[in-house]
């Protein structure tokens, strides 16, 4: 049965993740040209990084040319002053696939955000939205007794969170005990009942590829050479941009993001500026780990080894295989 034939309703939604640096956007491309002849393709951005205008260099956006070749969503559509969270993406991407099947294109979901991965996967939790009076309040609290004491708090009105986050991990922290003033529940508490059935969830771990590295050694190499190439083409320039509007601080959601921390505080003088390469890549790394355990907690994606000889050529066949096969089948 050609692709272009079949009823909307039946065209899969398929998810490209990844760590970092693992090469998803040379890959979704590919995907989306072996697909053009039979299907035309849309890609749904999953990464809480693209969603911010004006961070192109520090968060590797595909370029404009390549913007250009397959329709783009859920990028550029948050000032770096805004927060978006993963109920805001199910929401827009629910919309969106619905939106791409019925002009009979094939929804490509791309990224390394892996929380909003699991939140497409299980459902979404309904928890509070972000409380600005709250977090100010949190922020002042800080201020005074540092992050440590903040995860001892944490710790004594939910310590199933706090067990599970380093007490450096100011944002995660922050938001933990946001929820526990907004709502009066411990946030582990919202992670027993989703509200999505598994009837009306997007997405399936049978249509989720997963590019992994064998050779970590490998996948480490792309990110100090990813890094440094961000340098040189302009990221610091990117960022005393952003600080010159006066408006952004170290503490938002969008200066959190992986090199922009570390970024802001060496202009801050916080480091030596020699020192932000390798302080860079060190959290680039430990990021990458976070997203193969996230990964790893999903036992029934199909794994290509992106390090491996004829990686792309393997994906592209393996999801031409699951999308010519969800078709004929009748599924999604």
């Amino acid at each position: 049965m050609p692709v272009e034939h079949i009823a909307a309703d039946r065209i899969p939604a398929i998810a490209l993740a990844g760590p970092t640096a693992s090469g998803k956007t040379a890959a979704a491309l590919a995907i989306a040209d072996a697909l053009a002849p039979r299907q035309p393709v849309e890609i749904i951005s999953v990464d809480s990084a693209l969603v911010y205008r004006g961070m192109d260099i520090g968060t590797a956006k595909p370029t404009l040319h390549e913007q250009a070749r397959v329709p783009h969503h859920l990028i550029d559509i948050r000032d770096p002053l805004q927060a978006y969270s993963a109920a805001e993406f199910v929401h827009d991407a629910t919309r969106l696939i619905g939106e791409i099947r019925a002009r009979g294109a094939l929804p490509l979901l791309v990224g390394g955000t892996m929380l909003y991965f699991k939140a497409l996967l299980d459902g979404i939790d309904d928890m509070p939205p972000a409380d600005a009076s709250v977090r100010a309040r949190l922020e002042q609290q800080a201020a005074a007794i540092g992050w440590g004491g903040m995860h001892a708090e944490l710790a004594r009105v939910d310590p199933v969170t706090a067990a599970r986050l380093a007490p450096g991990d100011s944002q995660r922290i922050q938001r933990a005990l946001e929820v526990w003033h907004v709502s009066g529940r411990p946030l582990s508490s919202f992670h027993t009942a989703k509200t999505t059935s598994t009837n009306d969830r997007l997405l399936s771990t049978a249509n989720l590829f997963s590019l992994e590295p064998h050779n970590r050694a490998w996948l480490h190499g792309r990110i100090a050479q990813r890094f440094h190439a961000m340098l040189e083409a302009g990221f610091l320039d990117e960022l005393r941009r952003l600080r010159e509007r006066g408006d952004l601080h170290a503490n938002l959601p969008s200066m959190r993001c992986v090199g922009y921390r570390q970024a802001w505080e060496s202009l801050d003088g916080l480091y030596p500026m020699s020192s932000l390469p390798e302080r860079g890549i060190a959290a680039t790394r430990q990021l990458a780990k976070r997203q193969i355990t996230w990964l790893r907690s999903m036992p029934g994606r199909h794994v290509i080894a992106c390090d491996a000889t004829g990686a792309t050529t393997q994906l592209v066949q393996a999801v031409l295989d699951r999308v010519l096969g969800s078709v004929l089948k009748g599924g999604t």
